[in-house]
């Protein structure tokens, strides 16, 4: 395992990178609608992301299972709990959730985030899961916090998600994250407090609690080799922060304020 810790320089491009991410997560709320396709979403953040000089980080990213990943955005919709893949096929309707996955490559470092929308008007039970689910987030991200452990950050999710009764999915992580998209090291959405690897200053990390509905049980779709989806075809929820580790409080990287202010509201 190897951890890279950022310079204060690197840190504000990685800001710089995530920052974007937020507003093509504010620009693809302004569509978010029954009758759209996950295809027009992704056209509509590929143009976003690229005009604003940087470059889709999930575009051709390798898959150990299958071919690349087609598109520059995962838009993974009701029981889809992540790596859904846009098509022309998938319409959104009144009542789904979709959780949008986003990454850039600005100035050689790298953003990442994911946001979990309601389309059109949407049941309490599951409102009340996207807000336990993001609620969860911040409480993962309260822990990344310079001298404490991974776990620390694992059990504040995966409490908080399970107190509830859902699901937490156990197979994905969040991960470390800077001039790749991918570094170590992996950040569980359960666990136990102190365990794991130590957090230091100026470590940066994506934290991205995976929860479902139902039971946590998933598979992977055999037809793209990408989409997972819930066993019980219950829905799930998906919202990720990039944070850099600081001592006493962590800074968050990457912003919802652009898709808050689109839709007016919390959950």
């Amino acid at each position: 395992m190897k951890i890279f810790l950022k310079t204060e320089d690197e840190i504000e491009l990685m800001r710089q990178a995530n920052q974007l991410v937020g507003k093509t997560l504010g620009e693809l709320a302004k569509h978010i609608k029954p009758g759209v396709t996950t295809l027009q979403l992704d056209k509509i953040a590929d143009e976003f992301i690229r005009d604003h000089g940087a470059i889709p980080t999930f575009k051709g990213f390798p898959n150990p299972y299958g071919g690349p990943f087609p598109a520059s955005i995962c838009t993974s919709v009701n029981e889809v709990v992540v790596h859904g893949v846009p098509n022309e096929v998938t319409i959104l309707k009144d009542g789904d959730v979709i959780s949008i996955d986003c990454g850039t490559l600005l100035n050689g470092f790298c953003g990442d985030s994911c946001y979990t929308f309601c389309v059109g008007e949407v049941s309490p039970e599951v409102k009340e899961l996207l807000r336990v689910t993001k609620e969860s987030l911040y409480k993962g991200i309260e822990q990344a916090v310079a001298g404490r452990h991974v776990g620390d950050i694992s059990s504040a999710v995966q409490d908080h998600c399970e107190s509830h009764g859902y699901g937490i999915v156990r197979e994905l992580t969040g991960h470390g994250i800077g001039k790749e998209m991918h570094e170590d090291p992996r950040i569980p959405n359960y666990g136990r407090r102190g365990n794991g690897v130590m957090l230091k200053a100026n470590m940066c990390v994506a934290i991205e609690p995976m929860v479902t509905m139902g039971k946590r049980d998933i598979y992977l779709d055999a037809h793209d080799r990408w989409t997972i989806r819930t066993q019980d075809g219950l829905p799930a929820a998906h919202f990720e922060h990039t944070v850099a580790v600081r001592k006493g409080k962590a800074e968050i990287l990457s912003s919802f304020e652009e898709v808050e202010r689109v839709e007016g509201k919390l959950y």
